[in-house]
């Protein structure tokens, strides 16, 4: 049996293949399914309108896209796609792909992203961890509301966790926040949550 690799997927072929379908990313090449699940949908629907509340409340010229992706490195064919992000409006004109495309390869011009953890818990609180640090994002959430993640991320017992990571110099600092607790945020210093607020209903 002869073994014949897959040829890797550059930006542009990711994107006509699979820009508008909310399942995939793009890492190293390779279309990854990202498999949302009707809670974890529930649980990112219920944070963006908390979000928007803010936004408007304080009036910044943020949005938050429907459809976005993010990519990390120019030279590496990876694009990733948040469940959800918080971009700068103002600096837009400044992102080079954004009037074809909806893609972002600016830090400066993402304010927050937030992965809902699944399956591949991994890629969210090790690998985004260090590209999103990397471009420069000020915070990114890490919304573990099923407890998945590894004990070494996200201590033992295992139990439903909301990260919050703020940038300080290359590196983010971390902060949990277990059922109960409320979230604090730099980004959002007047923001009423805690991650019992967005969990979904469990039907009886």
């Amino acid at each position: 049996m002869i073994y014949t690799p897959v040829k890797p997927l550059t930006l542009a072929e990711f994107i006509a293949r699979y820009g508008n379908d909310s399942r995939y990313e793009l890492a190293d090449g390779e279309a990854i399914d990202l498999e949302p699940t009707g809670p974890h949908e529930t649980v990112g629907g219920k944070l963006a309108i908390r979000i928007g509340i803010e936004i408007l409340k304080v009036g910044l010229p943020w949005v938050i896209p429907r459809t976005c992706l993010i990519q990390p490195f120019g030279d590496i064919a990876t694009v990733r796609r948040p469940d959800l992000v918080i971009l700068d409006e103002t600096l837009l004109v400044n992102e080079p792909l954004w009037q074809r495309e909806p893609v972002i390869s600016l830090g400066r011009s993402v304010k927050l992203v937030v992965e809902i953890v699944s399956s591949n818990w991994e890629t969210d609180y090790a690998r985004k961890v260090e590209e999103y640090a990397l471009l420069g994002i000020a915070e990114y959430w890490v919304v573990d509301f099923l407890g998945l993640g590894g004990i070494a991320f996200i201590g033992k017992p295992k139990q439903p966790t909301f990260t919050v990571c703020v940038l300080e110099g290359e590196e983010y600092r971390q902060q949990q926040y277990r059922l109960g607790e409320a979230i604090s945020s730099l980004l959002f210093p007047e923001i009423e949550l805690r991650l019992d607020d967005i969990l979904p209903v469990v039907s009886l």
